[in-house]
């Protein structure tokens, strides 16, 4: 299979191109090849129309902020299947596993759990460990992504602290009933199906889509018995509906709804998604329109683990979170290139989890404000701030300012500057836990810490007290600053852009060691007191020499480090043991690597080439990963380069090729990191079996009906 997919590369790179007409977008039809070329290029444009920068729509060549736009035509050709996928190929970008396995998207060497996660411009829920999963998000009815880079806290709010990515689904355009029906097969028995229907009736439109996931998964320790990650299946069904009541009323309705089952018996592991939303667009005049907003999310875990011998309950974990947002929002134009935009809403969100000992609710307000405006041709300046009221913390006022300015037709520079938040949340402030199936250690949430410390001193399991300062002291949200200046230059074929960035975050909250019990565990507590930052400089270019060809490549140069840790450095109270010479060496600036699971370097090249008259493509992407450090494992709380747990640099490479046949039909086949990489776990715990970071290659074929 892997040379008979290096022979169809080489075949593609000599088929000739023939007469084409192409556009930005891959799969044309024939009757887009007879466009003129200025309807051309008003399609293009009009495929970059972005609504997540400024929630208004706005072309994406004008923005003042670094927006990556990922179109649904993009994500057909890659062969990806999930969101977690395609984002992890851009620049940038890094899909990372957190302690609970789920997959989140690092962006700017900023963690996931800081990174908000939108579908149709409302947020998911369910960050039972800190990050929200993108591999729980199907791809086949998405017209675009829209990830905004950088802290989008005056418009979002929490969690949107180091960026937002924006899931916008499929609008129905044609008057016939029009959809698709696909089957994907792939290694390790990864069996892929969905549905989509749509269509316009007037002034109607209706989608439906569903989607079923199944795989035996992978194993990553081949040595021990059983699998390093279980079989699942998931099933995934999404409607969306809308309706013009007048010329003035348009009202907008869809429903998502994701169940997925873990096939390890007897033990019990199920997840559930709802996502429910109504919004009423009313637009009473070319000056004004509103849109008033309800929503509703529930999202619910359930988990029993049995001892396989004993048949013994060792851990269950049931998780429940709901939230419920009404909103309403306006935007003026006071000129034609100025708008206004205002918006209010109210938060009311609930937990019940086993791990706390009550339910849990918060509710907050906020109102925001944002002023886009042009002083002057090709200077275009946003300011806008937000003000959140919340019930467990502090209120928050969050300004960002960004602007752009046209110097020639094909150079301009553009800058930003704003702050963003993230408040605590139901774990860090309830979490009421103790693992009796591994350790017997106790953690304890901020606004339960004090009550737990002295029941267990009550009981008499406290051997020794290490740090209570601040028992009982509230949490202070976690804030940061953000600074992005770019530059943008496109001239015919050549599209390039550079953008520098820097990331101050302070009060980042982490866990702490409260006492040590009598049998030696030790009870953690949550605390503000990390102050870290992230800097470097992106680069994105892409070189289109002809319709049918396009090249293009990103590289991001990153530094992330933690204050405290480059203060003690410097101080000179951190040593490490080096291994080479089992001298202890007191640590200088350069034996700092920086914070865990950054990598230096990262960068993607891809090549997407298009022949209309064989109705066949054919695309490689190249993703590279510098270095990066897993743990510190030589116990000074820093991660230099005396660890001994830094995983190697490596590249993987994917291939995907499609043909379309009998006009309805496209067959589809490639292969997912075709040169085998494995790579190896550093940190397993038992070096003896072989662990791995990734299950090696993965072939995959397609076959998708469009009617």
């Amino acid at each position: 299979m892997k040379s008979s997919l290096l022979y169809i590369i080489v075949l593609f790179a000599f088929l000739p191109s023939g007469k084409v007409g192409g556009t930005a977008a891959f799969g044309q039809s024939e009757k887009e090849k007879t466009k003129q070329p200025s309807e051309k290029i008003k399609a293009s444009e009009l495929d970059e129309v972005i609504l997540t920068a400024t929630r208004t729509k706005r072309q994406l060549s004008s923005l003042p902020l670094p927006v990556t736009l990922i179109s649904n035509d993009i994500i057909e050709q890659s062969g990806t299947i999930r969101v977690s996928e395609i984002l992890n190929e851009q620049t940038g970008m890094i899909t990372i596993a957190d302690e609970s396995g789920f997959e989140g998207i690092q962006i700017q060497g900023i963690s996931s759990e800081y990174i908000m996660v939108l579908i149709d411009g409302v947020p998911l829920i369910g960050r039972s460990a800190g990050s929200l999963d993108l591999s729980r998000l199907a791809i086949g009815n998405i017209k675009q992504i829209e990830v905004v880079k950088g802290p989008s806290s005056s418009l979002f709010g929490s969690e949107a602290l180091g960026g937002v990515i924006n899931i916008i689904t499929t609008d129905p355009t044609s008057e016939k009933i029009s959809g698709q029906l696909s089957h994907r097969v792939a290694s390790f028995n990864n069996q892929n199906t969905n549905l989509g229907l749509n269509q316009k009736i007037g002034k109607i439109t209706y989608s439906l889509f569903a989607d079923r996931l199944s795989t035996d998964n992978f194993d990553l320790a081949p040595d021990l018995e059983g699998q390093s990650n279980a079989p699942f299946k998931n099933y995934t069904a999404t409607s969306r509906f809308t309706a013009d009541l007048s010329s003035t009323f348009r009202v907008f309705a869809s429903g998502r709804y994701f169940h997925q089952e873990f096939d390890i018996d007897p033990s019990k592991s199920e997840e559930t998604d709802l996502n429910l939303h109504l919004r009423l667009d009313h637009t009473p005049s070319k000056k004004l329109d509103l849109q008033y907003e309800l929503y509703y999310t529930n999202y619910k875990t359930s988990e029993q683990f049995i001892n396989t011998e004993t048949n013994v309950l060792l851990f269950e974990n049931d998780f429940n979170q709901k939230l419920l947002r009404p909103e309403i929002r306006f935007n003026y134009k006071l000129k034609k290139s100025n708008t206004l935009s205002m918006g209010a809403g109210y938060n009311f969100e609930t937990l019940d989890r086993t791990l706390f000992a009550e339910d849990i609710s918060f509710d907050s307000q906020y109102i925001f404000t944002q002023f886009d405006i042009k002083p002057t041709k090709g200077f275009n300046v946003i300011v806008g701030a937000r003000f959140d009221n919340h019930s467990e913390y502090n209120s928050r006022f969050s300004p960002k300012i960004s602007a752009r300015y046209d110097l020639t037709s094909n150079f301009a520079i553009k800058g930003s500057v704003g702050s963003g938040f993230k408040a605590p949340d139901f774990r860090q402030l309830y979490l009421n836990f103790t693992n009796t199936a591994g350790g017997n250690y106790t953690v304890f949430g901020k606004e339960v810490e004090a009550a737990g410390i002295e029941r267990l001193e009550e009981n008499g399991e406290i051997l020794r007290i290490v740090d209570l300062s601040g028992l009982g002291e509230p949490l202070r949200a976690e804030t940061s600053v953000g600074y992005n200046l770019g530059f943008v230059y496109k001239k015919g074929m050549l599209s390039s852009e550079i953008n520098f960035f820097r990331n101050d975050f302070k009060d980042l909250i982490d866990t702490r060691i409260l006492a040590v019990k009598t049998n030696g565990a030790s009870v953690f507590g949550y605390q503000n007191f990390n102050r870290i930052y992230t800097q470097g400089v992106e680069v994105d270019l892409s070189f289109k020499p002809f319709n049918s060809l396009t090249f293009s490549g990103g590289y991001q140069l990153l530094f992330a480090y933690d204050k405290d840790q480059e203060d003690e450095i410097e101080q000179g109270t951190v040593f490490a043991r080096d291994p080479e010479t089992s001298q202890t060496l007191r640590l200088s600036r350069s034996d700092y690597f920086g914070l865990i699971n950054r990598s230096r370097h990262t960068a993607n090249i891809k090549v997407f080439y298009e022949i209309p008259k064989w109705k066949a493509n054919a695309n490689i992407r190249v993703i590279y990963r510098s270095r990066y450090g897993l743990a510190d494992l030589n116990g000074n709380a820093v991660l230099d380069e005396f660890d001994d747990s830094f995983v190697h640099g490596y590249a993987v490479v994917n291939f995907a090729t499609q043909k379309t046949f009998f006009k309805n039909y496209q067959l589809q086949a490639g292969v997912n990191n075709l040169f085998d990489f494995k790579g190896s776990n550093p940190v397993a715990s038992d070096t003896d079996s072989n662990v791995q970071i990734s299950p090696g290659i993965q072939v995959f074929a397609k076959l998708n009906y469009k009617f």
